[in-house]
C-alpha cells in the first residue's frame, strides 16, 4: 500500500468545501433545497408534510437559514391567514444539477444493495 505523503494531504485547499458545506449541511437543509428544486414553489404546509418528521420550530430555523444564505426566497402575502410561499433563488438554482446527482446516485446504491439482498 502506498505512504500518504503529508505534504500534498496538508495542501489540499478544504475552503470552498467547507463553505460550501456550511451552506447545505444539517439534517434537512438539503431535503428542502430537493424539494423546493422538484416543485418550484412551495408553502410552509407543504413543506412539512413532504418531508415528514420534521417540527415545526426547525423546519422554520432552517428556512430562515437557507434564506439568509440567499438559497431561497420567503413570499409573504398580506392576507389573512398569512400565505407564504418558497422558492429557491438564482443560487440555490445552481444546486440543482448537483441535488439531481445526489438523488441519481441514491438510485444506482440502492438498487445495486437491493440486488445484492435478494442475492
Amino acid at each position: 500500500m502506498d505512504k500518504i505523503n503529508l505534504k500534498e494531504f496538508r495542501s489540499i485547499d478544504m475552503d470552498p468545501f467547507n463553505g460550501a458545506m456550511a451552506l447545505i449541511s444539517g439534517k434537512w437543509k438539503m431535503n428542502l433545497l430537493f424539494c423546493l428544486s422538484e416543485m418550484d414553489t412551495m408553502r410552509y404546509g407543504e413543506l412539512r408534510k413532504t418531508l415528514g418528521g420534521i417540527t415545526p420550530h426547525v423546519l422554520s430555523v432552517k428556512l430562515k437559514e437557507l434564506e439568509q444564505n440567499e438559497l431561497i426566497i420567503r413570499h409573504e402575502y398580506p392576507q389573512v391567514p398569512p400565505k407564504v410561499e418558497y422558492t429557491l433563488t438564482d443560487k440555490g438554482r445552481t444546486l440543482i444539477p448537483i441535488l439531481r446527482s445526489i438523488c441519481d446516485w441514491g438510485k444506482q446504491y440502492c438498487m445495486t444493495h437491493q440486488e445484492r439482498d435478494t442475492n
